[in-house]
């Protein structure tokens, strides 16, 4: 099974710039060992399974809050599709492919 979890989770307690709170949870979910994307907007991770991806989620808060933030902001989108690995790459190269992307 895949797992793609696109998601952002960020303090709004702490003023306009929330990089440093923001890096823990890149760094958690670095260290986590699961493949992940950071993007301007959000991070997209891929597991194995719907609990993997939720216990990511639950972690992100406890570093936030740990960080002592009050309040969170997240949003989160799923794709989960059984019987595939390797989406987060292989969804990508297959629309480069289609457009010609010499970049792929």
């Amino acid at each position: 099974m895949s797992v793609l979890l696109e998601f952002a989770m960020f303090p709004t307690d702490r003023g306009e710039s929330v990089s440093d709170p923001v890096s823990q949870v890149i760094r958690m979910i670095r260290d986590s060992g699961c493949d992940y994307q950071l993007t301007p907007m959000g991070t997209i991770i891929e597991t194995e399974t719907l609990p993997q991806a939720l216990q990511l989620v639950e972690a992100a808060y406890q570093v936030l809050e740990q960080a002592g933030c009050q309040r969170v902001y997240s949003s989160l989108k799923l794709d989960i599709r059984p019987g595939k690995s390797g989406r987060m790459q292989g969804k990508v190269a297959s629309v480069r492919e289609k457009i010609g992307d010499v970049n792929s």
